[in-house]
C-alpha cells in the first residue's frame, strides 16, 4: 500500500499559510467519517510516522456504540492502531468558518493491526489486486442521489424539503427539470467550486423525481481513485449544504411517499494498456462482459447487505420505482438490476443499480469486483438479457428485509474468501448489534398501529 510522502504535506502548508486546522478522518464500514481535528503544526508528524487511532474506531455501530464481540474492544484493550495519509487527500474545506483542510487516512496493514482488517478501503484493494493479478484493471464511476432538506424540522419534528430560491417550499418536482436546478444555483455553484478545488470530477447535475432530490455524476476512472472521490464528494455535498442552511441527506428512503435515493455503480474492465475489454459493437458486450454479469447475478444475495446496509435501505424496494427488485440484467433497460447502457462500443460497461445512497462506496465496489472476478473465472452464463418490463418478467426476487440479507452474508463462503474473514467478523458483529438495537426501539409507527388496535 502506498501512502502520501512527507514533501506533499510540506508543500501544502507552504501553499496554504492561512490554514489553521486539519481534519483527519478515516471511513468506517458504515461509511461514517471518524477522526480528529488537528492543529496545522501536527500535520507533518502524521506524514512522518502516522497517527494512532483506537482500534474501536473501525468497529462502531452507525450511532457510534462499541460492539464488544467485534474483537476490537476489550479483547485487544482498545489498542492504538497507526493510520497514514492517502495520496492526494490533503485538501482545503472552503465552506468552513475556521480555515480548515482535511486529510483522509487509512490503517497501515501492519502498524494498524488489528483494526486494519476492518478498514473498508483495504477490502476494496484486495478485490482490485486479485483482478490485476489476472491482467484485469477495473474502471469505475459512481452516481449518487441525495435530498436537500431544510435544516429545520416541521412542526411534528419531521424532515422537510429545503426552501427554494423564491422562499417557497417545493411540494412537487419535474424530473430533469431545469428550473429545479436553477432554484439551487447558489448551492450548485459552491459545490462545483469545492469539487474543482479538491480535484473531484463532478459532471452532470440532474433534478430527480422528488422535491429537493438531485443527482450529480462523477467521471469514471481507476476503481480505487473513483471510490476515494465518491467518499470525499459526499463530504463536500454535506459541508456545502450545511453552509447554505440545508442538510444533504443520503438516506435510502427518507420519505415513504417520495422516491428513494440510490447509488449507481458503473464498471468496466481494461487491459494493462487501458483498452476497454467490454468494448463491442454488440450492445450486449463481449463474452467477458456477460461473464461479469453472470458473476454479479450469482452473488447478488450474498452481497446485498453491503449494497443495502441498513433497515431503512429496504424501504426503497418498491415495484415500478426504478429501484430494482430481481436478479435481472438487460441492455439499455432501466427496469433491471444490471443494465448495459447504449452508446459507442468503446464506452460499453455495466451499470449496477441496486445500491442505496447510504451504502459504503468501498464495500459496494469490492463486492461488485469480487463477483465479476468469480463470474470470469467460472465463466458464468447470465442467460438472455431481459427485454421490456423487467418488473413484470421477474420470476425470483431479492429479499426486502435486513435480517435475510444479514443472514445470507453470514452464510456465504464466497464472501469470506472474497472479502476476508477478519473484515466479515467485525462487519457482521456491527450489523448484528445494529439490528438488535433497531428492533428493540419502540417508535411512532408502533404507536400508530398497535396502541389502540392491538
Amino acid at each position: 500500500m502506498h501512502f502520501a510522502p512527507l514533501h506533499q504535506a510540506q508543500a501544502f502548508l507552504d501553499q496554504h499559510p492561512h490554514i489553521d486546522m486539519i481534519e483527519l478522518f478515516i471511513l468506517d464500514a458504515n461509511g461514517v467519517p471518524r477522526g480528529k481535528l488537528l492543529h496545522r503544526d501536527e500535520l507533518l508528524a502524521v506524514y512522518e510516522s502516522g497517527r494512532p487511532l483506537p482500534s474501536t474506531i473501525l468497529g462502531l455501530t452507525l450511532n457510534g456504540d462499541d460492539v464488544e464481540n467485534s474483537g476490537l474492544v476489550w479483547d485487544v484493550g482498545d489498542i492504538d492502531c497507526r493510520a497514514y495519509p492517502l495520496e492526494g487527500s490533503l485538501v482545503p474545506l472552503p465552506w468552513r468558518q475556521i480555515p480548515t483542510a482535511a486529510v483522509q487516512v487509512s490503517m497501515h496493514p501492519v502498524e494498524g493491526a488489528p483494526a486494519s482488517v476492518a478498514d473498508p478501503r483495504h477490502v476494496l484493494i484486495r478485490a482490485i489486486d486479485a483482478l490485476k493479478a489476472d491482467g484485469l484493471y477495473p474502471v469505475m464511476a459512481c452516481e449518487l442521489e441525495f435530498y436537500l432538506l431544510d435544516a429545520k424540522r416541521d412542526a411534528q419534528g419531521r424532515p422537510q424539503p429545503a426552501l427554494d430560491a423564491d422562499g417557497g417550499r417545493p411540494r412537487s418536482t419535474q424530473v430533469y427539470g431545469l428550473r429545479e436546478l436553477e432554484q439551487i444555483e447558489p448551492f450548485l455553484a459552491d459545490l462545483y467550486a469545492a469539487c474543482k478545488q479538491q480535484g473531484i470530477p463532478a459532471r452532470t447535475a440532474i433534478s430527480e423525481y422528488a422535491p429537493g432530490q438531485v443527482e450529480i455524476t462523477l467521471e469514471h476512472g481507476d476503481a480505487l481513485l473513483a471510490m476515494d472521490q465518491a467518499v470525499r464528494y459526499k463530504r463536500i455535498v454535506k459541508g456545502v449544504a450545511h453552509r447554505h442552511g440545508m442538510q444533504a441527506c443520503f438516506m435510502a428512503k427518507p420519505f415513504d411517499d417520495l422516491a428513494g435515493t440510490g447509488m449507481h455503480m458503473h464498471v468496466s474492465l481494461a487491459d494493462e494498456q487501458g483498452r476497454n475489454l467490454y468494448a463491442s459493437d454488440d450492445k450486449a458486450g463481449t463474452p467477458l462482459l456477460r461473464q461479469s454479469v453472470g458473476g454479479m447475478l450469482a452473488h447478488l444475495l450474498d452481497s446485498l447487505l453491503l449494497f443495502c446496509p441498513n433497515a431503512n435501505s429496504y424501504r426503497r424496494f418498491q415495484a415500478n420505482s426504478y429501484a430494482p427488485l430481481a436478479p435481472t440484467w438487460g441492455v439499455d433497460n432501466r427496469t433491471v438490476s444490471l443494465r448495459v447502457p447504449g452508446g459507442p462500443a468503446k464506452t460499453r460497461h455495466i451499470e449496477h443499480r441496486i445500491c442505496g445512497a447510504d451504502a459504503n462506496p468501498y464495500l459496494t465496489a469490492a463486492a461488485i469486483l469480487a463477483a465479476i472476478h468469480d463470474g470470469i473465472r467460472q465463466q458464468r452464463d447470465p442467460g438472455a438479457p431481459v427485454e421490456g418490463n423487467g418488473y413484470a418478467q421477474a420470476t425470483t426476487f431479492l429479499p426486502t428485509d435486513w435480517l435475510t440479507s444479514l443472514t445470507a452474508l453470514e452464510r456465504s463462503e464466497w464472501a469470506r474468501e472474497a472479502l476476508g474473514d477478519g473484515f466479515l467478523k467485525v462487519y457482521l458483529a456491527v450489523k448484528r448489534a445494529e439490528y438488535r438495537q433497531f428492533m428493540a426501539q419502540v417508535g411512532e409507527q408502533d404507536w400508530r398501529w398497535y396502541l389502540t388496535n392491538a
